[in-house]
């Protein structure tokens, strides 16, 4: 008989009594794991999962009917919690404030899992100084059609590039197709000094592997392995160790030392087998804390780079214009300053620009939609009616974007059109899908819903 919808196991973690609601409920369902399978898991890789996210302020990334259904961000910590459970209010570069979870022991980590977290996105600070970071993020992310062999090649360069600063870096899988190496800092650098100190690491590894990585923020003009120096903006979090990412293998992000990675495979490490391994040989960062380090050669690195004309990179698309950040727009789109075509003018009329935009790249969208499968099956749909300009299309050339909304992600899909020959290119039509994504009104309009049927009924008469 199938266990009742509405039935609940209790464990008792650290002295405290954590009831997990539907423990049976399927989370992964090609593997077959369950919510509580979940739970178990953080409890027993629960000493390197703190040593990742633990004292550390946490955006809950919630799927509450599994990797298959909707997945939604939830940076408030929710009203209904345990008094034990400890929070911090952070403030957001948009102005806002919102009371954040930090997990501090494995009861956390297990109430957590009870609301279906799956991953752990702890933000670079610690919950006693939220202004100073004490990690630097070097997040290694893989075009599409980059297989991993040029991702472990890339890791090994910012291993020298590292030593070669004083930096000791600590690298695990990301959980899915890159790297992620972490760099303890000491904490007295703000975010935008820790932020300019990545675009200069990720600059140097460029110049050093210029065929195998970049620093480039736009999809267009990216190759091979990305260097994504912008997860060290404030707000930004990544998947730390030991977190179960949302893939159909219930893979995890692995902390690895720097021999392992040679002959490592990401599939190796997932919810089912990192618990042997973590009995089998510990936690590969547990060292990580005892090797702050400090900033000064990057950020004297930077001040190179400034002098000789490499200023600021973009930021992402949601936080305020930077002081000395270039023009916030994708290259295809960049208006040009080309003369116009007019009558002959005097030598001492200044010329005027027609301010076009002129493509560096020609770019088209194909879709967006609220699920990545719907806006991949409208790019299936373009290379069929498309095939002959589909069958030029490398890899690289397809660009899929994950966009953050409010509360949830939609993927929006757009083509490089720059190996196709001019006379096959087609033109931008209308999008295929093309959903209306608005989070913001569809959160409020379920929280009022929600609201009024919690609403207490006024007394009988």
């Amino acid at each position: 008989m199938a266990p009742a919808r509405n039935q609940s196991e209790v464990l008792e973690i650290n002295g405290r009594e954590i009831s997990i609601s539907n423990p049976h409920k399927i989370l992964f369902p090609q593997a077959g794991h369950t919510k509580l399978d979940l739970v178990r898991y953080y409890l027993a890789v629960a000493d390197g999962a703190l040593r990742g996210a633990g004292g550390r302020p946490n955006v809950l990334v919630r799927y509450p009917n599994g990797i298959a259904g909707e997945f939604f961000y939830q940076k408030r910590a929710p009203e209904s919690r345990p008094e034990w459970i400890e929070v911090v209010t952070l403030r957001f570069p948009s102005g806002r404030t919102a009371e954040e979870i930090v997990p501090r022991d494995a009861a956390a980590l297990a109430w957590m899992a009870n609301l279906a977290c799956l991953e752990l996105h702890p933000h670079p600070v610690r919950g006693d100084d939220l202004d100073h970071p004490d990690e630097l993020r070097v997040d290694l992310d893989p075009v599409p059609g980059i297989e991993w062999p040029q991702v472990q090649a890339v890791a090994q360069v910012v291993r020298a590039t590292l030593a070669d600063l004083d930096l000791v870096g600590w690298p695990k899988t990301s959980g899915s197709r890159g790297i992620h190496i972490n760099v303890r800092i000491e904490r007295r650098w703000t975010f935008d000094q820790v932020r300019r100190a990545a675009v200069a690491l990720a600059r140097e590894v460029e110049r050093r592997a210029p065929k195998l990585a970049t620093s480039k923020w736009w999809k267009e003009e990216r190759h091979g392995v990305f260097i994504d120096y912008n997860q060290n903006a404030k707000d930004r979090t990544v998947a730390s160790a030991y977190s179960v990412r949302p893939k159909v293998d219930a893979r995890v992000s692995a902390p690895l030392t720097w021999d392992e990675i040679e002959s490592c495979n990401p599939a190796d490490f997932t919810l089912a087998t990192m618990p042997k391994r973590f009995a089998a040989v510990g936690d590969r960062h547990q060292q990580i804390d005892s090797h702050p380090c400090t900033l000064d050669r990057l950020l004297d690195l930077s001040a190179r780079d400034q002098k000789e004309g490499l200023g600021d990179a973009p930021w992402p698309p949601q936080y305020k214009k930077q002081p000395g950040e270039p023009p916030r727009v994708q290259p295809s789109r960049r208006r040009t300053s080309t003369p116009t075509r007019a009558k002959p003018r005097p030598e001492t009329q200044p010329r005027q620009t027609s301010g076009r935009r002129v493509s560096k790249h020609p770019l088209i969208e194909i879709g967006r939609a609220r699920h990545k499968e719907d806006a991949l099956a409208g790019l299936e749909r373009w290379r069929t009616k498309h095939s002959k300009a589909a069958a030029y299309l490398e890899p690289a050339d397809v660009l899929v974007d994950a966009m953050r909304g409010r509360f949830t992600t939609w993927t929006r899909v757009r083509v490089n059109l720059q190996h196709v020959p001019a006379k096959l290119q087609p033109k931008q039509g209308p999008l295929d899908p093309d959903e209306d994504i608005d989070d913001w009104h569809e959160r409020r309009d379920a929280n009022h819903a929600s609201k009024a049927r919690l609403k207490p009924r006024p007394p009988r008469a």
